[in-house]
């Protein structure tokens, strides 16, 4: 079964950790991530601009994972600098570091790291390019919450990404796993949520919160709903040939009835969701 997704909050054995090997060594490790991030800059910025914006924008995650990855890569070879020496003491030590998406400071979604107690944010100019690209704060004072509900995801996406989210009545289907239907200022409609934070939220609360939002989500018109399900691929459509939000709902309770979402399953409908294409529907945004 899909877990939860872990609490924020580091234990005090990793709030220890970091305070004896993290903190005293901050300006050594920014330095360490700021060389990372420039490596990073490099195989990415060449990317497409996104929400039509040029990249950084809105590439928090391909960073944040691209300077992880990096950073494994660095703590596998000898040390080189004071910073290395300091992350691996950390580690060695039974430090921990893992990603986390959540909202920061109820602006935005951000992408970090948490080293220890540590809010480590290597993509931190991802949507304002003037500010630093490395942030380096106590993960209590960083304004880094986690979204825990479908109404804290509803509440920063809509005016964060500049979209109206209705309930997901066009493919039943995927319905429990991505509930909404998110309409930009151009008429573009795509699925949502596809952070794997959101994912496990759902899943791992058997859907009850997915169908929470399609019982009392605001609808989808008529013309959203016929040119989603007239995009998707004919064998994707049949798994739910009837779009209705009685659908959408039942398949809630149908795959909560089965407990049937394990981590093979997820992959499965991340596979399936990357098939339904992103289309435009004429006069959609006027909804907004």
């Amino acid at each position: 079964m899909i877990s939860l997704p872990d609490a924020l909050e580091p234990s005090p054995v990793q709030a220890d950790l970091a305070a004896r090997f993290l903190t005293p060594a901050i300006p050594a490790i920014e330095a360490l991530l700021l060389a990372l991030r420039a490596e990073t800059d490099a195989a990415l910025a060449t990317d497409a601009p996104r929400y039509g914006k040029p990249y950084p924008y809105g590439y928090c995650l391909e960073i944040t994972l691209d300077v992880m990855t990096r950073l494994r890569l660095r703590m596998q070879q000898a040390p080189r600098s004071t910073g290395e020496e300091a992350v691996r003491a950390f580690l060695l030590g039974g430090g921990e570091g893992r990603q986390v998406w959540g909202i920061l400071r109820e602006r935005y979604f951000q992408n970090a790291m948490v080293l220890g107690d540590l809010y480590v944010d290597v993509a931190n100019d991802s949507v304002d390019p003037s500010k630093p690209k490395v942030e380096i704060l106590p993960l209590a004072a960083s304004g880094l919450a986690l979204v825990e509900t479908v109404e804290d995801f509803v509440r920063i996406a809509e005016p964060y990404w500049n979209v109206r989210l209705y309930a997901n009545t066009a493919l039943p289907f995927l319905a429990p796993l991505f509930p909404f239907l998110a309409v930009n200022a151009s008429g573009q409609v795509r699925l949502e949520a596809r952070p794997n934070h959101m994912m496990r939220l759902l899943a791992g609360g058997g859907f009850v919160q997915s169908e929470r939002w399609l019982a009392e989500g605001p609808e989808p018109s008529p013309e959203i709903v016929q040119a989603v399900r007239e995009a998707c691929p004919p064998d994707i459509l049949a798994l739910g040939p009837h779009a209705s939000r009685e659908a959408s709902i039942a398949m809630c309770r149908a795959l909560r009835a089965a407990g049937a979402s394990d981590k093979a399953w997820l992959d499965q409908m991340c596979v399936i969701l990357e098939r339904i294409p992103v289309v435009s529907v004429q006069g959609a945004n006027a909804r907004l």
